[in-house]
């Protein structure tokens, strides 16, 4: 078999944590919090990585306002773009560049095809902590050009054989309130039975139909109306002795929309707003519901001394992943009898992973070397519901080896550095693309395209020095490298060749620089990081008017930008936080500004979180979206995804209070102020239907009860 590659790096940026703080957490706690996203546990103060941790505690207060973890995500990371307000995170990348989802190290995305539809891949209430690794990295393999989200599930209490939560909510708007009621139940158990243990979750919830602040139900396009969602989740650990274990988990997700609205579409340029309504003459929906479903089954096992001073972790996975997009009248062909089209990307993964982790002092400085081997196999297409292939099958096998060491110096100075070399085949049989038409004037040329596979071959290097020079001043710098051969799919199904080997398929290789520094006075702690990363070969689109297609831009680009975070301990049951990012990037060949679809507005957070009397809490969250205007019209309208962006402004609140008996209430509320406005998305994208307004006032209340 042939090998090709990808690039890779173990971490290596310098730690930058953002953890907007809990009540009566204080900030050296910081240091002492655990992470797994190096691929071995660790302390924040020895990782050089750009970290931003979400506690369980967090999870809870957003889930009192919105299950929704585009928009916990999009409140709780800097240099994360805005929520787009959808089931879709197009648009919502990290750093400029797509991230990796991931749940427990398992990949969610599917870099091949990618959908963009990773983010709601399980319930927030089955996660213990969410881990976000920010800048081009490939610990993981392909896909993570901007970094990684990891979702940590729930782990089993160590103190009792049961323990367990039930909680019930409703959530409905506070401007309209017309079949807009919705209703939620999460309910787990979870425990240690001598050297078993066990952790089981299920969660189902039903949408309404949902309104923006002027009352109307928000457009169908990626929409969560009528949206039902379910969750079923199992982890069982089996503990052998003291050093050794094995675990077995199952997740599988389900969210579709099944409603009889339709659009009444509208377009950026044309000003009108895209939003539903209740069909008048018996029309509905077109297609099958739209959404994601997916299956997943891991299985770890460790030995903490597989032989003198070292611990192995072998991570074994299978995934099987569907997600179903809305009917489309872009992808009609008149000629064959088609007006319209409705695709579903399908990707099964089968992965192998190993590492190994060695501790040991040499030359009295504190030594650790991870070391290890990875494989998988990732199968992805994108056929139409009517039979039609958009995408071809595309199978890659990846093996990869890696080695990461990292070095203590005098208790203060952590040296970090490493090397990931990557071989990759993606195999892609004959294939021939689809004539699809806009308008019957505006159609794209079909051609048979010769298959073949492929062949990646990459080395990357990191390295990154942090110095724990006192509380008051860390600094850090970081170089990183990572590679990327995501949505090799959308260059096939907009070939204009007839051979696959003439297509500009080869990898991104992105390299990634970032300094920074932390800082910590008494009450109050402080981080700032600027990063630049290059690569030569983009992954953008422009629009091809002939055609009506989108062809791929491989040009070379620049992102760069900064990022900042301030938390304030008022007092023990008081605490305050803000963050700024901003962040900018070009097509260094044209010297032009990259489109929406990768850069996002600047972006404040300010949150408060209160704690008025025992039992109670109280937290508010705003948010703010700025300018960015980068871009003019071209005939008299904007195109792609070079819109304007208007600022705007969001608060959220949420409150509970413990009754006693272990019982609890909460309530939240989404966008308080019920603002009128558009996500950055739906400004960015002025392509027909994509322009709806943000969710208006929206009301959740409900109630928990732990055992």
């Amino acid at each position: 078999m042939q090998h090709a590659s990808l690039t890779l790096l173990s971490l290596v940026v310098s730690a930058n944590l953002h953890a907007q703080n809990q009540i009566s957490t204080d900030n050296n706690d910081l240091e002492r919090m655990i992470i797994t996203g190096s691929r071995i546990v660790e302390s924040i103060d020895e990782v050089p990585a750009s970290i931003v941790i979400i506690t369980q505690q967090q999870i809870q207060d957003q889930l009192k306002v919105t299950s929704e973890l585009q928009s916990l995500l999009s409140t709780l990371v800097p240099g994360l773009a805005p929520s787009t307000g959808t089931s879709s995170n197009s648009g919502q990348t990290l750093r400029g560049r797509a991230p990796l989802i991931m749940i427990d190290g398992v990949p969610q995305s599917t870099p091949l095809r990618n959908g963009s539809l990773g983010v709601r891949s399980l319930d927030a209430s089955t996660i213990e902590r969410i881990e976000v690794i920010k800048g081009a990295t490939s610990v993981y393999g392909n896909g993570a050009a901007g970094g990684i989200i990891n979702y940590i599930t729930k782990k089993a209490a160590s103190d009792k054989p049961l323990s367990g939560h039930v909680t019930v909510s409703s959530r409905f708007s506070g401007v309209k309130l017309d079949d807009t009621l919705g209703a939620r139940v999460d309910g787990g158990i979870n425990g240690q039975l001598d050297k078993f243990s066990y952790v089981l979750n299920a969660s189902y919830e039903e949408n309404g139909v949902q309104r923006d602040a002027e009352g109307d139900i928000i457009g169908l396009t990626y929409g969560l109306s009528d949206t039902n969602t379910q969750n079923y989740f199992s982890k069982l650990g089996y503990q052998f002795d003291d050093e050794k274990a094995l675990q077995v988990t199952y997740n599988y997700y389900k969210a579709k929309q099944d409603t009889d609205l339709i659009n009444v579409v509208g377009n950026v340029n044309s000003g009108v707003k895209t939003y539903a309504v209740e069909s008048q003459n018996g029309a509905s929906i077109l297609g099958e519901p739209q959404g994601p479903e997916n299956h997943n089954v891991m299985l770890k096992y460790s030995d903490d001394e597989i032989f003198s001073h070292t611990q192995l972790v072998i991570d074994a996975y299978a995934q099987r992943i569907e997600n179903m997009f809305f009917f489309s009248t872009n992808l009609a062909n008149p000629e064959q009898g088609f007006d319209g089209g409705q695709s579903i990307i399908e990707s099964e993964k089968k992965g192998l992973r190993a590492t190994f982790n060695s501790q040991f002092t040499w030359q009295d400085i504190d030594t650790t070397v991870i070391y290890g081997i990875d494989a998988l196999n990732d199968v992805t297409s994108q056929p139409l519901v009517d039979g039609r292939v958009w995408v071809p099958e595309m199978d890659m096998e990846n093996i990869a080896g890696f080695v990461q060491a990292k070095w203590i110096l005098h208790d203060n100075i952590i040296l970090k550095a490493g090397v990931r070399h990557e071989n990759i085949d993606l195999k892609v049989d004959d294939f021939s693309t689809l004539r699809l038409c806009r308008t019957a004037d505006q159609c794209s040329v079909a051609f048979d395209v010769v298959g073949d596979t492929l062949n990646y071959q990459a080395t990357t290097y990191n390295a990154a020095i942090r110095y724990n020079m006192s509380d008051a001043f860390s600094p850090f710098i970081s170089y990183s490298q990572g590679a990327d051969i995501s949505d090799t799919g959308r260059l096939l199904r907009s070939a204009t060749v007839t051979d696959i080997a003439l297509i500009r398929t080869e990898a991104s290789i992105i390299d990634n620089y970032e300094i920074g520094f932390t800082s910590k006075f008494d009450r109050i702690r402080f981080e700032f990081s600027a990063y630049r990363s290059t690569s030569e070969l983009g992954t953008t689109n422009s629009f091809d008017s002939e055609t009506g297609i989108y062809l791929p831009v491989r040009a070379p680009q620049e992102i760069y930008g900064y990022e900042a975070l301030a938390t304030y301990q008022v007092q023990s049951n008081l605490d305050i936080s803000a963050t700024y990012s901003w962040v900018e990037g070009k097509n260094t060949e044209l010297d032009v500004y990259l489109g929406g679809k990768d850069i996002g507005a600047p972006k404040g957070t300010f949150n408060v979180n209160w704690q008025p009397a025992d039992g109670a809490r109280l937290a508010l969250n705003y948010l703010y979206v700025g300018d960015r205007k980068r871009f003019d019209q071209i005939d008299g309208a904007y195109v792609g995804d070079q819109g304007p962006v208007d600022s705007y402004h969001l608060v959220n609140v949420n409150g509970s209070y413990d009754l006693g008996n272990q019982w609890q209430v909460f309530m939240g509320i989404e966008n308080l102020l019920n603002n009128d406005y558009y996500p950055t998305r739906s400004q960015v994208y002025t392509y027909d239907g994509y322009n709806h307004k943000g969710l208006g006032m929206t009301v959740n209340i409900g109630a928990s009860y732990q055992f």
